[in-house]
């Protein structure tokens, strides 16, 4: 008599294909649900411009970019931490290296070689993946109080599942269109959901006509960007609604905090943060000459186009010292006026409530059901933060799905 254990993984983005990995090698029967017709869509989009797998900051910093979140997801780095990751891509025959700004990338700097090579594991450990399988919600309770089921939509029809555990790995709510809508947040009775929230997104900039026209899609580099206590070093790009990036993303939790609470946030922006300013003083001490003032900002001061147009986008006349226009130069203020939506951010901030599960990520309000990834309230800049994250949450409720089944507590 065949008495595996069955798990039904809802979701097939980087933490339900992890947990989905980690249950099969635990011997356990698993099925992946993935409601579009292909797994890892907005993995593979993250990779379009080289997949960033993790960072190679030291742990306490590392920790320290998940804000509040920062001690539980430390306690899910424990248990796959930023080397574990790397080995694990190594042993799918993915070499990693690192960069200069510490992230960590696949060599061949796509997605597509390591899902193909991850599809491949985990097929062999007997996972099956159902693509066009939506996870529409539970049946209501027969009248002798028997759980319905798990209800599926599928191209064949309504499919009514009864695995022995669940894990829902169903992502947030930014990029709607590869299909982490959060539409499933109406669907987990009796857990608190914190309202989801645009996260590593764009701000929006009250810019001129003309300087839309002419920067629009150009990029500020390098720049230093603070806001608060927090600096940030990296590029950005000039939008025609406003300004994206790196850099901005980095800070982007705490400028959408301040917009939401205040209607708009001031961020410094840095254009030459390679020289103090007293050493781009000396620069632009000298005499201009015939140069229009944009040749000389751009000769004198270094200053690429967009970084001129930019200083000068800011209302006031530039100063005429050399002193006080250094000083400008180091420290453009530039006015946030509002954030993209979630259908222009990376990720999302909001979802479960980390009080709402236990160590092992089982929902305290459903036995059973445990969740991973992006449907729990944590959020991360961009620079291998998310990923890793994700990948661990993956692991730590694949690992309480074990424990659980064989009534082990989380904390034993």
């Amino acid at each position: 008599m065949n008495d595996v254990k069955t798990v039904h993984v809802i979701g097939a983005g980087p933490a339900g294909l992890m947990a989905a990995e980690r249950l099969a090698q635990a011997g356990l029967g698993v099925v992946v649900h993935e409601a579009m017709p292909s797994v890892a869509r907005k993995f593979l989009m993250a990779g379009r411009g080289g997949l960033n797998l993790t960072h190679s900051e030291g742990m306490e910093g590392f920790v320290g970019r998940y804000g509040a979140a920062g001690a539980t997801v430390a306690a899910w780095l424990e248990r796959f931490s930023p080397t574990h990751l790397i080995g694990w891509a190594e042993g799918l025959g993915q070499a990693t290296f690192t960069g200069s700004s510490g992230r960590v990338f696949p060599r061949a700097m796509k997605a597509s070689p390591l899902l193909r090579a991850w599809l491949g594991r985990l097929s062999g450990l007997g996972v099956e993946v159902r693509t066009r399988s939506r996870w529409v919600g539970p049946r209501l309770r027969g009248d002798d109080g028997r759980d319905g089921g798990w209800v599926f939509q599928t191209p064949e029809g309504e499919r009514v599942e009864r695995p022995d555990a669940v894990v829902l790995a169903m992502g947030g709510a930014s990029w709607p269109r590869l299909g982490s809508d959060g539409a499933w947040a109406a669907m987990l009775e009796g857990v608190e959901v914190a309202p989801f929230r645009p996260s590593n997104v764009g701000f929006d900039v009250a810019w001129s006509e003309v300087f839309a026209d002419r920067f629009a899609g150009q990029p500020l580099k390098p720049v230093a960007m603070t806001f608060g206590d927090q600096t940030v070093r990296g590029e950005a790009m000039l939008t025609r609604y406003g300004i994206e990036g790196g850099a901005v993303y980095a800070l982007s939790a705490g400028l959408r905090d301040a917009i939401e609470r205040d209607g708009s946030a001031v961020l410094t922006v840095d254009l030459r943060p390679d020289l103090s300013v007293e050493a781009l003083a000396g620069r632009l001490a000298k005499p201009r000459g015939k140069d229009s003032v944009t040749n000389w900002l751009r000769k004198a001061g270094g200053l690429s186009a967009p970084a001129v147009g930019l200083l000068r986008e800011i209302p006031g006349e530039l100063p005429a010292g050399s002193d006080k226009l250094a000083k400008r130069i180091k420290a453009v203020r530039l006015t946030l006026t509002g954030v993209q939506g979630l259908a222009r951010a990376i990720s999302s901030a909001g979802g479960v409530r980390l009080d709402q599960v236990d160590e092992g990520l089982m929902l305290k309000a459903a036995p059973g059901v445990f969740a991973a990834g992006e449907m729990l309230d944590w959020e991360a800049p961009t620079g291998g933060y998310l990923l890793q994250a994700s990948m661990a949450s993956g692991v730590v409720a694949a690992d309480g799905v074990v424990r659980w089944l064989a009534g082990v507590s989380p904390a034993q």
